[in-house]
């Protein structure tokens, strides 16, 4: 049986991951903060599941969670990042530990749990002469890509994890890695506030809508599947494409004077007052149509 991590997986999205992935047939090594939220995600799934909680931006949890599934279950298989905190201000009113605060949990939560199974994967890669199986599904979000104005440490946060995913991509594909970023709206505990009270209906934005798109990254058929950014709710799944070069100018003589770049530049910067231009807003109206089998809007 495939055998997978899950972080922040006491509520919300990252326990739709783990009872998904042990529905599929993986064994679940779950973390989060200690405390009755984890336990309560341990007696849903029941079965190969154990958890072992800290704090995930900690290296010692981070070796705590790949060592358990090693000597637990025999192997590693499957790293899902999801864990993360909220701590929203105007960027002029953030405090020092409401920036480290988030940043911590999330970019560097991301990394050392990247850190740990990426040498353990390269050890077993160098030791067999073959690459093993190994996912990881990290968490972005849109709000690197939207520049959310009340979440200057979320966002950068999420902008580190996607240039995170594409590192571990490529550097890493030599000893089987495959790394994906998924951007999730998804209403949880921790983005309720922001996102408003379920409908009275079926709710688009439920995390088990998410969790499809995970499977299918951790499993066989995301093997093709490395260095891309997704944005998925309620029925989609879209792949980012890379940034494009809006324009370029090259210096007449090799070296800019001022008069000569103000002038370049100026056939470009026009808006009066300026707005922001290095953002994607095109996610934005993805919750009204989806893309067919065959490439169609519908």
């Amino acid at each position: 049986m495939p055998v997978a991590i899950v972080t922040g997986a006491g509520q919300g999205l990252g326990r739709a991951e783990a009872t998904a992935l042990a529905s599929a047939g993986y064994q679940v090594v779950l973390n989060d903060l200690p405390g009755p939220a984890l336990d309560e995600t341990v007696a849903a799934i029941g079965g190969d599941v154990v958890a072992r909680p800290g704090d995930v931006a900690e290296w010692s949890t981070a070796e705590a969670l790949v060592t358990t599934a090693v000597e637990t279950f025999g192997s590693l298989d499957v790293l899902v990042n999801n864990a993360g905190v909220l701590r929203d201000r105007m960027v002029f009113a953030m405090s020092e530990q409401e920036w480290d605060t988030v940043v911590r949990v999330h970019l560097r939560g991301h990394f050392v749990t990247t850190r740990i199974a990426t040498a353990h994967w390269r050890d077993l890669a160098k030791r067999d002469g073959r690459p093993p199986y190994a996912r990881i599904v990290n968490t972005a979000s849109e709000a690197f890509l939207l520049g959310s104005a009340g979440q200057a440490n979320y966002a950068a946060a999420k902008g580190g994890i996607v240039a995170l995913t594409l590192a571990t991509a490529r550097g890493c594909a030599r000893y089987g890695v495959r790394a994906n970023a998924i951007c999730p709206r998804a209403r949880t505990a921790m983005t309720g506030e922001l996102m408003g009270p379920p409908p009275d209906g079926p709710d688009p934005l439920a995390p088990e809508h998410v969790t499809p798109l995970v499977l299918h990254l951790a499993g066989p058929a995301g093997d093709r599947i490395t260095g891309e950014v997704f944005v998925v709710h309620g029925g989609v799944v879209a792949v980012l494409g890379p940034p494009t070069v809006r324009a370029a100018f090259h210096a007449a003589t090799g070296v800019w004077t001022p008069h000569e770049l103000e002038a370049a530049l100026s056939t470009i910067f026009t808006e009066d007052p300026p707005r922001p231009g290095f953002l994607c807003e095109e996610t934005l109206p993805l919750a009204d149509k989806t893309i067919g089998f065959e490439g169609e809007s519908r």
